[in-house]
């Protein structure tokens, strides 16, 4: 079979798309990890990742992915046995809950049907029956990539202020960061984790801690075993612009581009640009009769839609249409989704015209894989994109 000629679309929700700046600052020769001129970095680095997540607190750096960056929230901040509450969002909420299983914690698992985020008004009520406090720490997926659905973080903040309860806020933000408005100071979240794949536009390889001072009190006497993980360490290290071990350079590198370039939009501006292109498609949807998978139109996400098929569709064979004919990848359904949605990745190093190719791209598949549909969902698109560009954004 030839190589298709022109560029894949990768229409994933993550990794995304590197744009060619982050490839060009990557691309140069690695340098001393314990020298001046590799603290200048990073001290760079750790400065501009405050400004992203919206913090004076720290932040850490670690070469992993988001996986590496949940257990090392984890870790610092809980003990063998201590009772968590998490939430049934989704895929990756499943995970997390699976990891927090194997670290020997004990999970409240509120169960939830993939559609919605986490009710605010039982999270009230499950920390105001804890009357004893047990429960140690609130762990909540922002953004799950899974399904398309934001929680409403500013109500989960305002639900545990109202039970008055200690716990801890633990936030997931590795599709919501930098694409989606966050902020960990001012919502009080206690440890952030993040992942470089997505909207800060770099390849995977890095993750990322943001904590506040009521997590670094609770990592002093947290007695879940770490060590690869441990803040203290990279704290002490951070402080003269090193890591206790060998960081991924290169990567750095390109953090410090996307920084700049997310800095040079301006984060305000980059969310309406996702919130604008999010829009798009779900015009796009509705005039092709599907269904969006959130069901509440206060939780859509501004960095990928989740796809609803219709009864006796396999999304999985309408992506591998879309691969084979128009050589573009599309998300494909998680866990209890698989084969019943596709999710477009909106997200990142992305623009109008990106969008276009991408919806006539799923407009044509549906067309090819006998998915029931009526047209018009691009041009639906497009008079949004082009009704809402003389605004000035982007």
């Amino acid at each position: 079979m030839a190589s298709p000629s022109g560029r894949h679309f990768l229409q994933i929700p993550g990794p995304t798309n590197v744009p060619d700046r982050v490839l060009r600052a990557i691309d140069r020769p690695t340098i001393d990890h314990r020298g001046p001129e590799f603290a200048k970095l990073a001290k760079e680095v750790l400065a501009g990742l405050q400004s992203i997540f919206r913090t004076t607190q720290p932040v850490i750096v670690y070469p992993a992915s988001g996986t590496g960056a949940w257990e090392a929230a984890l870790s610092n901040t809980l003990s063998p046995g201590d009772r968590i509450l998490m939430f049934e969002t989704g895929h990756f909420a499943t995970l997390w809950e699976e990891m927090a299983q194997r670290l020997g914690l004990q999970a409240n698992f509120i169960p939830g049907d993939w559609r919605h985020g986490v009710d605010p008004k039982t999270l009230e009520d499950e920390l105001r029956a804890d009357a004893q406090q047990k429960i140690r720490a609130v762990c909540v997926v922002h953004n799950e990539t899974s399904t398309g659905v934001t929680t409403r973080l500013p109500e989960v903040r305002a639900a545990i202020d109202r039970a008055g309860h200690p716990a801890l806020l633990i936030v997931d933000t590795i599709s919501s960061l930098a694409s989606i408005d966050y902020r960990h100071d001012e919502w009080k979240v206690d440890v952030t984790v993040a992942g470089s794949q997505k909207g800060l536009m770099l390849p995977p390889g890095l993750s990322f801690n943001a904590i506040s001072q009521k997590a670094l009190a609770a990592s002093r006497e947290a007695g879940l075993r770490r060590s690869y993980w441990d803040w203290a360490a990279m704290l002490r290290a951070n402080e003269s612009g090193f890591f206790p071990y060998t960081p991924a350079t290169n990567l750095l590198y390109g953090l410090r581009e996307a920084i700049a370039m997310l800095e040079e939009e301006g984060l305000e501006n980059v969310f309406r640009r996702h919130a604008r292109h999010a829009e798009a498609t779900r015009r796009a949807v509705r005039a092709w009769g599907l269904e969006v998978n959130c069901a509440d139109e206060r939780e859509h996400s501004a960095s990928l839609t989740g796809i609803r098929m219709p009864a006796g569709h396999d999304a999985d064979k309408l992506r591998a249409i879309v691969l084979d004919r128009f050589d573009m990848s599309l998300g494909q359904g998680l866990g209890k989704l698989k084969g019943k949605i596709f999710r477009i990745g909106h997200l990142g190093a992305f623009n109008d015209l990106t969008l276009c190719g991408t919806l006539s791209g799923v407009e044509m598949g549906l067309g090819l894989a006998g998915v029931p549909h009526r047209p018009g969902g691009v041009r639906a698109a497009m008079e949004h994109l082009a009704g809402t560009a003389a605004a000035g954004q982007r």
